[in-house]
């Protein structure tokens, strides 16, 4: 339940058009709306600038349709990370406006238009297996407002794929760093530019990368003072915490 919703109401009780009972329950929403299986964060977007984001695994398409329907009810943009094509097509059902991200596995549907952060947020990635990773982080960038330009297959096994960028790298406001194998890139970046680095572990790689443990704990031990690390695989998280950063050195 968004605040204007609420100012809403009161404007029409005052006008007599509105029980004063009816405004009392929708102010009772505004912590949380109780649909059974789970309770929707109606105040995220006032609290955190962003509304509730749908994690899709484990549930149902229907599920997925009943909680986008309380995000998108207050005018909200709504956005669902590892989601697949039925959830997508339950979506879209109710929501013709919604659009599938196929490499980022997210649903998107836009209802507000907000002029972008004026830095930019620059996402790289060590291979091209790494891409899904960064177009999750991606599609999270842009719904959350931001400008974002992407750097894919520049890994430390050709070194000068990225220097040849370098460039780009000093422009950027944040840069996210998507790698697996042995995760170095991450700390290549960070000893190149002086804004925040955050490193995303990928799951890629052979067997001693241990599904993203390897290069998760190469960034964790990363030499280069401004690298932050997320978990693995964790593109949204990454994003979302560029977008904040990028918020505020704006």
């Amino acid at each position: 339940m968004d605040i204007d919703v609420i100012k809403k109401l009161l404007e029409n009780y005052k006008a007599g058009d509105v029980p004063i009972h009816d405004v009392l329950e929708k102010i009772k929403e505004l912590p949380y709306k109780d649909i059974g299986f789970a309770k929707v964060d109606s105040h995220r977007k006032i609290r955190c600038g962003f509304p509730e984001v749908i994690f899709c695994l484990g549930k149902t398409p229907d599920q997925v349709v009943r909680i986008a329907e309380h995000i998108v009810a207050g005018g909200n943009d709504m956005l669902a990370t590892r989601a697949d094509r039925e959830m997508y097509d339950a979506v879209s059902r109710e929501f013709p406006d919604a659009v599938y991200h196929e490499q980022a596995k997210a649903i998107t549907i836009q209802k507000t238009r907000r002029k972008p952060h004026k830095g930019m947020i620059l996402i790289i990635t060590a291979g091209t297996s790494d891409i899904p990773v960064a177009e999750e982080a991606k599609v999270t960038a842009e719904i959350m407002g931001n400008t974002v330009k992407v750097l894919y297959d520049v890994g430390v096994a050709g070194i000068h794929r990225l220097m040849k960028s370098h460039g780009e790298l000093l422009k950027a406001n944040v840069i996210i760093v998507v790698a697996g194998m042995e995760g170095a890139l991450a700390s290549v970046v960070g000893g190149l530019v002086d804004c925040p680095v955050i490193g995303v572990p990928t799951s890629i790689g052979y067997g001693a990368s241990f599904y993203g443990v390897a290069p998760l704990l190469s960034m964790l031990n990363s030499c280069a003072s401004g690298v932050s690390v997320v978990n693995i695989d964790n593109g949204f998280g990454a994003a979302y915490v560029a977008s904040l950063i990028n918020r505020t050195r704006e």
